[in-house]
């Protein structure tokens, strides 16, 4: 197992470019570890070492997600993102505590958050929709990375009109949070929603715009008919 990530490391190595390394930091206000390699290639490398680990059993595969995340570079991170979905139907009750741990433990950035929360855990809830209790403890969390993961995580069932309910108690349990990120997170989601509930959700920001922040707010209404969206912002 350790070869296999030797083996990995090696080839991001091989596939940085230093025009992307040099473009990478911009998009964080945090530092962050970087080879410089492109996300389809990043996605190509994870697919191939895939056909090589899939075979292995779930602790097997989480140990080496753990140790990729240990390491702490962006690309890592991206192929646990790419791998763990994969194993949706291998899924139990109790991954529950190991997603958590690594979300406290190695998500420090928008795109490590956003990539595993999204896909690895948008199926988790999908599969065991009675999580979401838990998941909506996430937001009195005091690390920033777990309140928007409560957000994110429901994006993808969002967008195809699942949990509104749930994406609302999100949204509200995070509504007044000064963090920029967290904003963000949640607007995003609320956007999402809107796809498939529109007026749920005009309806939830016009009862709080008076104090939901206008970064969640722009998010939130972004999909709208120009109309709703000017009301919306409209200051009472």
């Amino acid at each position: 197992m350790t070869q296999i990530i030797e083996n990995i490391r090696n080839d991001l190595i091989k596939n940085s470019e230093e025009s992307v390394k040099k473009n990478v930091q911009r998009f964080f206000k945090e530092k962050v570890l970087y080879y410089g390699v492109k996300s389809s290639t990043v996605s190509k490398i994870a697919g191939n070492y895939w056909k090589e680990i899939k075979v292995l059993n779930k602790p097997e595969i989480f140990l080496l997600c753990e140790e990729l995340y240990q390491s702490d570079y962006c690309e890592e991170a991206f192929i646990v993102s790419n791998w763990v979905p994969r194993i949706t139907d291998r899924f139990e009750i109790e991954d529950f505590i190991i997603f958590t741990r690594w979300i406290e433990n190695y998500i420090n950035n928008w795109a490590k958050c956003d990539g595993f929360c999204n896909h690895s855990m948008g199926n988790f809830i999908e599969k065991f929709p009675f999580m979401l209790k838990e998941v909506l403890k996430w937001t009195g969390s005091k690390n920033r990375w777990v309140r928007r993961s409560a957000a994110v995580s429901l994006i993808i069932p969002a967008k195809h009109g699942k949990f509104l309910e749930e994406s609302m108690l999100i949204a509200d349990a995070l509504l007044i949070d000064t963090d920029d990120m967290v904003q963000k997170g949640y607007g995003w989601l609320l956007k999402e929603a809107s796809r498939k509930h529109e007026e749920e959700i005009y309806k939830f920001v016009l009862e709080r715009r008076k104090v939901m922040p206008r970064t969640s707010l722009r998010y939130a209404i972004e999909l709208m008919p120009e109309n709703m969206r000017k009301e919306a912002m409209k200051i009472q």
